[in-house]
């Protein structure tokens, strides 16, 4: 089961000052930053996905890239811009997710061939239309005709798409940098899945992307893959795409998914309310520090005078001071939860206060002590500390570490 993580221009400055909160000023970001597979030994993933959307853009606006980003992209291809190992895979699809809007995708065949071969992508998932619905019950003549259309879209496209890639693939001489067409199949039940995946094999794709399931419950997922794998021909292989799931990947596997992507991990490091650092048996809550000069929040209630700019410095000084003596085993955890509460407290957030006492269990474990990941050994209490980019990044990329081990550990036979 090989994982891709998909690419949002996330990574971490090697030289960033965490005691005063600051990069070098000879750091230049393309030149200098670390991505996740170089930040952390071994890669906590066998390939990366790049969305067209989130390096060109959509009708949603500018994508995740500036102009000298993706001009370098183009230029150098994507395994020399993501200083990528020999044996990790690149992926490239549309990003539906974009213009889910839209009556139908905002890209032609050849502006998705362009952007996957301009950027010598391994492999490329033809152009969908995400599906949100589902109802294993539904006949075709009674499903929603907006479902339906999409289905449709996302198969004519399909067959552009690889009518496309063959053309593209007979002027490249060297078999390496042709690209391999992944078709993308929606569905609103286990029926419609299987009868996309029918018509995308016809066409000649050998590998397949499952689409729109992120909203399904597992034993929905199950279901379809279960109806999919009965019409499975020979050699085909599935993408689960934006699922990770790992305690139900075995099951997975058994029909026939041999890869999914997901920023889950990554993004539960800072999004998630309560499972921030993740460890092999669970996940702690981490430990937010407000930055004063870097909080639009907190700028805001000093500009109305509702706080105490110096009072607010005050308590983040000591906040810090105190979490880093209790690194040490130089303070108590009462103590540093006082100074927490004291924070919060000035900051006038009830909810927030309330929160502080889901840091008991992060400071009485210690988990990042125990913590084997490259980043944990260097950086230790810094790693649960909710606060700025870098940190947070970095506890993102300590969770694909654990995501990693925790799939090395299953079996797929």
């Amino acid at each position: 089961m090989k994982f891709y993580f998909p690419d949002s221009q996330d990574q971490v400055s090697p030289t960033y000052d965490f005691l005063n909160d600051e990069y070098s000023p000879y750091r230049v970001r393309q030149r200098d930053d670390l991505y996740a597979h170089q930040a952390v030994n071994p890669a906590p993933y066998d390939g990366i996905l790049v969305s067209k959307a989130i390096v060109d853009g959509s009708v949603k606006g500018a994508g995740k890239y500036s102009a000298p980003q993706r001009e370098r992209l183009y230029r150098l291809g994507v395994r020399e811009f993501f200083r990528l190992p020999k044996a990790m895979r690149s992926l490239g699809d549309c990003g539906a997710f974009n213009y889910i809007d839209e009556e139908r995708p905002p890209y032609s065949v050849e502006q998705v061939l362009d952007f996957y071969l301009g950027c010598q992508f391994n492999s490329g998932i033809s152009i969908d239309h995400v599906i949100f619905g589902y109802d294993p019950d539904i006949s075709d003549t009674d499903v929603n005709p907006g479902w339906a259309k999409r289905r449709e879209i996302s198969l004519e496209l399909a067959e552009e798409f690889i009518a496309g890639v063959r053309a593209r693939n007979a002027k490249i001489a060297n078999e390496d940098d042709k690209l391999e067409p992944v078709g993308a199949a929606q569905g609103w039940s286990p029926d419609s899945y299987a009868d996309s995946v029918v018509r995308l094999q016809k066409m000649g794709y050998k590998r397949i992307a499952l689409g729109g399931m992120v909203p399904l419950k597992t034993p929905e997922i199950i279901a379809c893959l279960k109806s999919i794998a009965k019409v499975r021909a020979d050699e085909v292989y599935f993408h689960l795409l934006g699922i990770t799931r790992v305690d139900s990947m075995e099951r997975f596997s058994k029909y026939y998914v041999g890869s999914f992507d997901s920023t889950s991990a990554f993004r539960q490091a800072f999004m998630d309310e309560r499972n921030n650092y993740h460890t092999a048996n669970g996940s702690y809550t981490a430990i937010r520090v407000p930055q004063v000069d870097g909080n639009l929040t907190l700028k805001r209630l000093i500009l109305a005078g509702v706080v105490s700019q110096s009072e607010a410095i005050k308590a983040e000084r000591e906040c810090l001071r105190l979490l880093r003596k209790y690194d040490e085993r130089d303070a108590e955890a009462e103590e540093v939860m006082e100074a927490l509460r004291g924070y919060q407290a000035l900051l006038g957030d009830e909810k927030k206060l309330k929160h502080v006492e889901r840091y008991k269990p992060t400071l009485a474990d210690r988990p990042w002590e125990d913590c084997p990941c490259d980043l944990c050994k260097e950086h230790k209490i810094e790693m649960v500390i909710f606060r700025g980019t870098e940190r947070n990044k970095r506890r993102g990329f300590h969770n694909m570490t654990v995501l990693e081990a925790k799939m090395r550990k299953l079996s797929f036979t």
